[in-house]
């Protein structure tokens, strides 16, 4: 695929995006720059693990953003506090060039994205059973009103 192609392809991706989807993909993204900076850092590119890491550090300030205090303001504060240790880690290992500082927060950012599916996946397993209680409402209705 060329760079253009899978550009036009990333943008689409991102515009036909759930907002659930669209911090997936920003975990995914902050675990592979973070990943890439640490396999830099193991071949001394330095260079290349300072942008992979500078990325990672924006990603995570893009979800720390992202939340919404409004709805809960304890468990965003929650999160808040998780993002900031992540950001601290990676800006640590940029200065420190330390790999086990990389690992540290690709352990928080995995556990995260664990999460973040499971949570996903139990609200669409929720939304379904919602969906087929409400077609058997209908059908039941229906049932009831031509008896």
């Amino acid at each position: 695929m060329t760079n253009d192609a899978s550009n036009e392809y990333l943008k689409n991706a991102v515009m036909s995006a759930s907002p659930a989807q669209l911090t997936m993909m920003l975990y995914d993204g902050a675990i592979r720059f973070a990943q890439q900076a640490k396999d830099a850092l193991k071949v001394g590119n330095i260079e290349e693990s300072c942008e992979k890491l500078i990325r990672a550090q924006k990603i995570i300030l893009e979800l720390r953003n992202g939340l919404r205090h409004e709805y809960n303001p304890q468990l965003c504060e929650q999160m808040a506090g998780l993002y900031d240790f992540i950001y601290n880690r990676l800006v640590d290992a940029n200065l420190k060039r330390s790999m086990s500082l990389v690992d540290e927060a690709l352990k928080v950012l995995h556990h995260q994205r664990e999460t973040w599916q499971l949570l996903m996946d139990k609200l669409r397993t929720e939304q379904t059973n919602r969906s087929a209680m409400g077609d058997a409402g209908e059908i039941g209705a229906s049932l009831s009103f031509h008896a």
